[in-house]
């Protein structure tokens, strides 16, 4: 049988944060009820009560028939302490119980196996840019746990119910409810404030005021040139990092629809009015003499050094940049803060881009219930402060900077105070893997220098992006003469890159059409033609080889697929 290339491409996010220091105890958790005395003795013929037995102290672990936990964790910068405490705590404070513990940085890669023969971990802490896909896998065929009624539970710490503990908005982003249907399926675990990193006194020295509007903003900049310095500066050869403004300023002015919009490539969505007014004061930086000498040429610690040594006001990054610059030289008395992205209006809501990675329960997990309690457990107080101790990272909970205020930096700290400006943001595109010919950075971010410098228009930059996917298909697949979408996430790729190309599109169902008739392939199919399956992602692949049988039934000719996702290759026998 011929081979069927599988390309994937899906979305993203991005970032971590880094600090502090110290020790707490774990909480002991609420003790269960006791249950009902063992089995009374047989009858006897005496006329005397029986005495009953006192039963013994019961252990919070007794609530659960399955006492064992297996667990996958994501090892990055966070490091492994932090993990390896918590199981032990856990381990101590349920008295019982045993965890087995998967930590690696590439845990993808070694529970994917484990995932496609039926050995799924009860509990994953997976990074925000995995490039195994496994996550993605899991959620596409709707194979994690809800956890809506695990939120409206109280935590361990009191009566609050976990939802009311999360950050705001957070529950309600595709990053905790992937189907937009208000269903939780993912449980927030880290939170990374992004922005323009500044240094807080500077501005206090010299009386400025913090920038609301872009109009502000360049304002601003004219009084940093009278006194040499530069209004911005960014990671030339990394422009990836200008997301941190990109993707909020364009959520103030263009709304958070727009930005699902362009996370989905939606047709369109990155040419909209507001969405190219904001690319055009990004640009207006640079060509109207705002942006800091040789910053294409610098990589993202020579730029960040510079601005710490005020010669640009502004730099994109987040609240890790204290720990990792930690060395660095530095002005006189210079201390961090963060700013939101400028907003097109006064009045307009600013949005604060928030890194944020997830834990999740996969649907058949061997002991859900008991990774429930783990989880809950990782939502305490002593949790959260054992997290800043030794990961120097904060919990995306609200009272999680105070917790662990003690714990924190005075930079790590102070960032966090951006929040009291702009509303928390998740948005992002998925890091690709290696051996993909077509990535976000080459679609998205490295042509933002080019209209950083000028020499790319905003209009350009936009039908780039669109044009990108069409790209792929005509690179790999340049004898296509129709493309298909599957069902339904694949359709909107397909339809797209159609238009781009010229040719034919349709789509075909999950099933046949229960009226009319009954078909299961939509749009025009000649025989023999060379077609392009547009899907949106591959895990085991046995959706995809379903949807090209049904276009061998139908007569088509060779078939490649093409999964819009993270990109990775995969071969079908």
């Amino acid at each position: 049988m011929k081979k069927i290339l599988a390309i994937l491409l899906a979305a993203l996010l991005l970032i971590g944060v880094f600090a502090g220091c110290a020790k707490q105890e774990a909480k002991t958790p609420v003790q269960p009820e006791q249950s009902t005395p063992a089995e009374t003795a047989p009858e006897t013929k005496t006329d005397e009560a029986p005495v009953e037995e006192t039963p013994a102290e019961a252990s919070p672990a007794d609530r659960f028939e399955n006492k064992e936990l297996n667990i996958a964790i994501f090892e990055g910068g966070y490091g492994p302490d932090y993990w390896n405490e918590m199981v032990a705590r856990f381990e101590a404070a349920y008295p019982g119980v045993k965890v087995n513990m998967q930590i690696s940085p590439t845990i993808g890669d070694i529970i994917r196996p484990q995932i496609v023969s039926g050995e799924y971990p009860d509990f994953i802490s997976m990074n925000d840019n995995d490039q195994t896909g496994v996550l993605l896998s899991l959620i596409k065929e709707n194979a994690l746990l809800e956890l809506t009624d695990f939120f409206d539970e109280p935590g361990l710490d009191g009566g609050t119910p976990l939802k009311e503990l999360v950050q705001d908005g957070i529950l309600e982003t595709s990053k905790c409810s992937p189907y937009g249907d208000g269903k939780i399926y993912l449980a927030p675990f880290n939170s990374s404030p992004m922005g323009l990193v500044y240094n807080k006194t500077l501005f206090a020295e010299k009386g400025w005021e913090l920038p609301e509007t872009w109009d502000d903003f360049f304002a601003l900049g004219d009084l940093a040139k009278a006194e040499g310095i530069a209004l911005f500066t960014y990671q030339g050869i990394y422009p990836g990092y200008i997301e941190s403004v990109l993707w909020p300023a364009i959520g103030s002015a263009a709304g958070l629809d727009t930005l699902k919009d362009i996370q989905n490539y939606v047709e369109g969505s990155f040419s909209k009015p507001e969405v190219l007014e904001v690319l055009k004061n990004i640009q207006k930086i640079s060509t109207d003499g705002y942006l800091m000498e040789g910053t294409v040429a610098l990589n993202h610690t020579q730029s960040q050094t510079d601005m710490m040594m005020n010669k640009a006001l502004f730099i994109p990054n987040g609240n890790w940049m204290e720990n990792e610059m930690k060395d660095a030289p530095r002005a006189d008395g210079f201390e961090f803060g963060l700013w939101h992205a400028p907003v097109l209006n006064k009045g307009d809501q600013p949005y604060v881009m928030t890194s944020v990675e997830q834990f999740s329960i996969p649907a058949a997990a061997k002991n859900p219930e008991l990774a429930k309690e783990f989880l809950r457990f990782l939502y305490t107080e002593d949790s959260v402060k054992l997290f800043a101790e030794k990961s120097g990272g904060i919990y995306a909970l609200k009272a999680a900077t105070e917790w662990a205020k003690e714990y924190l930096t005075s930079g790590v700290y102070n960032m966090n105070a951006v929040y009291e400006h702009g509303k928390s943001m998740v948005f992002g595109f998925a890091a690709l893997p290696e051996g993909t010919k077509v990535s976000v950075s080459d679609m998205v971010f490295n042509p933002l220098s080019d209209v950083m410098n000028g020499t790319m228009t905003p209009e350009q930059w936009a039908a780039g992006v669109e044009e990108a996917i069409a790209e792929t298909v005509k690179k790999n697949y340049p004898e296509a003469e129709a493309l298909m979408g599957t069902s339904t996430a694949g359709i909107a790729h397909a339809a797209i890159a159609a238009h781009i190309l010229g040719i034919p599109m349709g789509y075909v169902r999950g099933s046949a059409k229960d009226h009319g008739r009954q078909n299961r392939i939509e749009g025009k199919l000649t025989p023999g033609e060379k077609v392009v399956v547009i899907e949106d992602l591959i895990s085991t692949g046995g959706s995809v080889i379903d949807v090209v049988e049904a276009l061998r039934e139908a007569g088509a000719g060779n078939e490649s697929i093409v999964r819009m996702g993270e990109w990775e290759f995969d071969f079908i026998e």
